[in-house]
């Protein structure tokens, strides 16, 4: 119990030192820091604004990308895969999450990166080009890119979790479906239907995953602090600013401001993860009584 909750001491010990490192800015900006766009450090003019935005809306279209794909991996895995496949196939999937994030930063940086800028962006650009998501000379870095990335990395997560989650619920629903007259593919949307609330949790964690990521998307990203509707511009995310710009703070205001970004990195991740385990915790209790 002492080792416990040591544990989640830190957790406190955590919270209580980025707020008291951020106490300059909070003081200064208040909660316009959150809602403003400029980030000057030669005037000390600082909003995070830009850098929530990013953040946010990479993990929203990484989840866009793989939990469909997340999904029916699961389903393949829980439902309809040989015991002989179900198995090394498994393993492969769940080893995606082990590779380290530099790694994929890596590659992003090698493969994917020209690709979307050889490939793929003036191919949106050329036919999709009239929205404005798709306006806008093809960089190749950029939010597409960093989306693109997280998608890859959060794909384990999600099909993992959502994989356990529909193996926990009983058999019984199945032959209970299948004896009812259910096709497979009927008896499969009743267990989907029993294994949502679980599904939604693996994508809560998916997404404090691509919230919390740093370096992979420091290296796509383009860490420029802008707001804009096309997909192929540079943008900035909260951990990519942190990676970037911690070594070159020189003043105190900096730094505060650096280190309070951290702190709302650091509330939103616990957030989600909270519930997302709640959710996952929930539903496995419920099935396994």
């Amino acid at each position: 119990m002492l080792f416990a909750f040591g544990v989640l001491s830190l957790v406190f010990l955590m919270g209580y030192e980025m707020y008291d490192g951020s106490a300059l800015t909070i003081a200064k900006f208040g909660w316009n820091f959150l809602g403003t766009s400029t980030w000057d450090p030669v005037q000390e003019n600082y909003g995070a604004f830009p850098l929530i935005f990013g953040t946010l809306l990479s993990s929203f279209l990484a989840l866009l990308i793989a939990l469909p794909l997340g999904i029916g991996v699961a389903i393949f895995l829980s439902e309809l895969a040989p015991r002989w496949l179900e198995r090394p196939l498994s393993f492969l999937v769940e080893l995606l999450a082990a590779i380290p994030s530099i790694v994929y930063g890596l590659w992003g940086l090698f493969v994917l990166v020209p690709w979307l800028r050889l490939i793929v962006e003036p191919w949106l650009g050329s036919n999709l080009g009239a929205l404005p998501f798709f306006k806008g000379p093809a960089y190749g870095f950029g939010m597409l890119a960093a989306s693109v990335i997280l998608s890859v990395m959060v794909l384990p997560i999600i099909a993992s979790i959502s994989r356990d989650v529909l193996q926990a619920i009983p058999g019984l629903q199945r032959e209970a479906a299948l004896g009812l007259g259910a096709t497979r593919w009927e008896t499969t949307k009743v267990i989907l239907s029993s294994a949502k609330s679980g599904i939604l949790g693996a994508t809560l964690l998916g997404l404090g995953r691509a919230v919390g990521e740093t370096m992979a998307v420091t290296l796509v990203i383009g860490n420029r602090s802008q707001i804009s509707a096309s997909l192929f511009s540079p943008a900035y995310s909260m951990a990519a600013v942190i990676a970037n710009e911690f070594t070159e703070a020189t003043s105190s205001m900096y730094t505060s401001a650096l280190i309070e970004i951290a702190l709302v990195l650091f509330v939103m991740t616990i957030i989600l993860n909270a519930l997302a385990r709640l959710i996952v915790w929930s539903v496995t209790k419920r099935f396994k009584r």
